[in-house]
Parts: C-alpha cells; structure tokens; sequence
C-alpha cells in the first residue's frame, strides 16, 4: 500500500515508525514531516491544514490510505475531503471531531447521555462568566471551548486567577477564535489517566493504557503543556476499571455520536479523572495523545496499520491486538523557556550515542535538518526519548540514562516521569 501520514509532531514520527515496519505498506509519505520521520518516509512539504493541498497531493500520488495524526485537520474536515475523493483515511469527520473541536458540544453531549463528567456552564459573556464562578466556588477549572493546542486550560484557586484567565480568552484573544466561548467546570480531584479506544463507527475496541504529565515542572507543577512525558501502562487502570471505562464511557459516547448522526471513527483519547466516586470524563481527543502514542507502540506487538484500516472500514470486531508485557516511558526534551517564549535552531549532538541501548527510540517531534546536515531543534517539544523496561522504574532509568547522552544546552526536561508510578513500586 502507498500510505500517507499527516503531521510533523511525535506522534507522527511513532505512526510512521510502526507503519514503516508493517509487511502492507510499500511506499511511506509524510506531510509535512521533520527530521526523524525523514528516516522512515519520504516528507513533502505540504501543511498539515493545508487540506486542498494534501488532497491534490494523496491523487497525484495515487495513495491508498491517509493516517492523519493532529486534531486541526480533522475539524478541517480533511478525512471527509480524502473519502470523498476515493482516499480511504483514518480518523473521524469534521461533524465527530467535534468531540475535540468544541469542548462545550463534548460537555453538551455527556450530559445527553449521562456519561460521567463535570459539572459546568458555557459562556459567551465573561461577566456572566465570572458570576458563575462566585456562585460555584473555588478551584475552578476555565477552558477554552477550541482548540488551543493543548494549553486553553487554567486551573483557577483564586477569584482573581479565574478572572484574569477569563478575561485573557475573551477579551485578549490569547487563543484567538478558540476563546470566544469557554467553558467553567467543577475542579475534581483524584489521579489523572489517559485512555485510548480505536472507534469504527459502531464497535470500540480498547488500547494499552497510559498516563502523561501535563504540568511543565517536576512534581506536576507550573503551567500545562502539550505533554512533558508519558508511560503505559498506567497501573491505576485494572481490568475492572478499563471495563467500567468502556461501559460507562466509551460505549455510550459511540452510541451517543451515532444517534446524532455523527458516526465517530478513528481513535477516542479520553482524558479522564479517577475520583472517589468513579471515572469521570475530563475532555475528549479525537486523535491519539502525544507523546502517549510514543509509549504506546513500542509496546504494540501487533501490526498497526491493519488495525487503522480495521478502524476507517467497520471491522474492530474482527481485530486482536497484542501488546508486549513492558511497560515504557516517554521523556519528552523540550526547548529552554517552552511553553512560554522559546528559540528556534539550536543544535542537537549525540543521538548516535543511543545505538547501542536496546529498546530506547528517539522520537522526534520539532527537528529539521540544517543545509549541512546538522540537527536542529524547530519547535517546543523537540525529542521523545522512549524506552522499555521491565517496570515503570527500570523503564524510566533506561530513558533518563539516554536523555544523558545527549548534548542539547538549549533543552530540558523533567526527571520525574512516571514518578507515581515508581513511587509505588510498579
């Protein structure tokens, strides 16, 4: 098959990995890439919400199926483009990436279908906006209703946080269209944990669990990012809560979407918080996590591009997926001031010094390669250093082990990945 993998990030870098390697694909092609992906397909300088453009370019080049990694595209409607032009692709329609395009149409939606999530309000008015916050009480959770690549979320303690987080999305545009409307919901405590199903319309299969580290400092502090690190599997889900996960969640949300007639298919990334009264839905996204993705198929023993088929043509019900007993753990390096103001093109030595560590694969996420042949870092999140290991602990010294043989002064990471998990002893 001649394949086409939409995106330049990590994720895209791991879904091109894993297909590079099935026996189906003959011919690889990534829009737009970065320097890694480079290694396993040959990258076109096409945007990835260059939705014309990747069409024109998935003919031209006669490809057979169309993996798209980011959430942009997809409420785009770029999967609806490539099916209508007789391109198989993976992922859902514009109408179902509705479940990560409009937070408020996911909040709307759990309540039609009594799935478990928070309490809250939407709002288009920030003083009615803030009069919802004096009546709910503190902490509050302020989020933007679109999409903010990963940072539209503050977790307000104190009036004047809430306030000026709403008046940032509303009034200053921080995040431009994304923030015309947002949504106020309930603050729930417990642990965090990320949940992977592939979707095909009707059927939900679930995936190896995993957990990721939004904050941007060690011990889960300072402000979100788009992810800092991540593992699987996540020792907080048993066979008994992935069962209540899918039954109380998942299942009701295919369901949900169906009768609204907007089919999902593709995958189902549920944020989810474990609380005292049982999971409760955070926030659905319409892709798979990054860097979660990362952790996640150096672990998949199974061929993936037959499952993303499986998914895009209705036939979950026929697939088996086989994981392999590790666990693994992403370290994502970051550039020095990310997620704030970051330099572009510092360079990176000492990838080759990782060859000999077996089970550790670097994944890049903001790289290019300069007319010299040199690494360079392009972006904030810039390399997913993911390894296996026996434990979560083993795991997160082989990758912290790596991250020590590379020479990058202008990044950084956290050091503690996975850190609850080694905390008790998994």
């Amino acid at each position: 098959m001649r394949v086409l993998v939409v995106g330049s990030g990590g994720r895209e870098h791991a879904l091109s990995w894993a297909i590079a390697a099935s026996p189906l694909c003959d011919r690889l092609y990534a829009a737009p890439g970065n320097a890694g992906i480079a290694g396993e397909a040959e990258c076109v300088p096409i945007a990835a919400d260059d939705v014309g453009g990747l069409v024109a370019f998935a003919k031209a080049q006669r490809i057979e199926f169309v993996v798209v990694g980011p959430e942009a595209p997809l409420v785009l409607g770029l999967v609806d483009r490539l099916e209508a032009a007789g391109i198989p692709a993976f992922g859902p329609s514009a109408a179902a990436a509705a479940l990560e395009g409009s937070k408020g149409f996911m909040k709307d939606l759990a309540q039609r279908y009594s799935i478990p999530t928070a309490a809250y309000g939407r709002f288009r008015d920030a003083k009615a906006a803030k009069s919802y916050v004096a009546e709910r009480g503190l902490p509050i959770v302020i989020k933007a209703d679109g999409l903010a690549a990963g940072k539209g979320v503050v977790i307000a303690e104190t009036s004047q946080q809430a306030g000026e987080a709403i008046d940032a999305m509303m009034a200053d545009k921080v995040f431009g269209a994304a923030g015309a409307e947002i949504v106020i919901e309930e603050f729930l405590e417990g642990e965090e944990l990320s949940f992977f199903a592939l979707v095909d319309g009707k059927d939900a299969l679930a995936l190896a669990s995993a957990q990721d580290h939004k904050r941007v400092g060690e011990g889960d502090t300072g402000p979100n990012t788009g992810g800092m690190g991540a593992y699987s599997p996540a020792p907080a889900c048993t066979a008994a809560l992935e069962a209540q996960i899918m039954g109380e969640i998942i299942r009701p949300t295919v369901a949900g979407m169906a009768k609204e007639g907007r089919p999902f298919k593709g995958v189902l990334y549920a944020g989810l918080m474990l609380t005292g009264t049982g999971p409760k839905l955070l926030e659905y996204n319409t892709r798979f996590g990054d860097p979660e993705c990362q952790a996640l198929v150096v672990r998949l023993m199974s061929d993936l591009l037959p499952a993303l088929i499986a998914s895009r043509d209705g036939l979950l019900n026929q697939l088996d997926l086989r994981w392999l007993p590790k666990a693994s753990l992403t370290v994502v390096m970051a550039a020095k001031g990310y997620p704030g103001s970051y330099a572009k093109g510092s360079e990176i030595r000492g990838l080759e010094r990782l060859k000999d560590m077996e089970g550790v694969t670097v994944f890049h996420a903001g790289t290019r390669r300069s007319d010299d042949g040199r690494l360079l870092a392009d972006g904030g999140r810039v390399l997913g250093v993911t390894a296996l290991g026996d434990t979560v602990a083993l795991a997160q010294a082989h990758a912290y082990e790596a991250v020590d043989r590379i020479d990058w002064p202008g990044g950084f990471c956290r050091r503690d990945i996975g850190w609850r998990a080694v905390k008790a002893g998994r």
